[in-house]
């Protein structure tokens, strides 16, 4: 749904700074709950499976939920301070700092999120043991693709088409605009860079064969499935 309105913006953006589009703000309001909304999912996934370990004979009450909170905030702490990010900084700078201008570069940012369901479907043949099946092979090639293309390289890109906007080669473009669009940019894309060496990892795994025998498969599917991507 994202980069569908993602496309939808900027496609109907002619001009990449004063254009603006009514899904813009509509879906940026949407997209508030729904982050707010995954952290409380995450967790209680995260629940499920110390549960199902066992875990919760070693203490009881609230305990064993402080101790539960603090092994899911351990394991997912990106995932968390990413979704938090989105919602206490780049929602009231995309509803109110914005002021209607850049619609183009917000869509372009919904775009991103084309990987997620190839991210998605391969936690799910992690979770039911499908390793080794070329469906597996085969998301993992598109998740790698998808996400280097819209996560990677939509920043370069956007950087490339302010240039073209404003008459500036692509090395000036980052000295022409204000020091926090690089700052934000540069939060941005850390944590995507941090994730797509993650997938690179995993796909290594994967087509090299290493990694045989059950023990190492699901060791290698558990490490993805703790950093899951929105």
């Amino acid at each position: 749904m994202a980069s569908t309105v993602g496309y939808i913006v900027s496609s109907s953006c002619k001009h990449i700074i004063d254009d603006q589009h009514w899904l813009t703000s509509t879906y940026t309001q949407f997209a508030v709950p729904y982050f707010i909304y995954d952290i409380y999912a995450m967790f209680l996934c995260h629940w499920h499976r110390y549960q199902v370990k066992g875990h919760e004979s070693r203490c009881v009450g609230t305990q064993t939920l402080h101790t539960a909170i603090r092994a899911y905030l351990h394991k997912e702490l990106l995932m968390v301070i990413h979704h938090l990010f989105m919602v206490l900084v780049c929602f009231p700078v995309s509803v109110l700092w914005r002021q209607g201008k850049g619609d183009f570069f917000l869509g372009c940012m919904l775009m991103a999120e084309l990987s997620t369901p190839f991210v998605c479907l391969g936690k799910v043949l992690i979770l039911y043991k499908q390793q080794h099946t070329l469906l597996h092979k085969v998301n993992g090639m598109a998740m790698l693709i998808t996400f280097f293309c819209c996560r990677i390289l939509l920043f370069p890109y956007m950087y490339w088409v302010y240039g073209q906007y404003a008459g500036l080669p692509f090395y000036r473009v980052p000295f022409s605009i204000p020091a926090e669009y690089n700052l934000g940019s540069a939060i941005l894309m850390a944590p995507q860079i941090y994730w797509f060496g993650l997938i690179c990892r995993g796909a290594f795994r994967v087509f090299r064969g290493r990694g045989t025998t059950k023990e190492q498969v699901l060791r290698n599917g558990h490490r993805l499935d703790t950093q899951a991507l929105d």
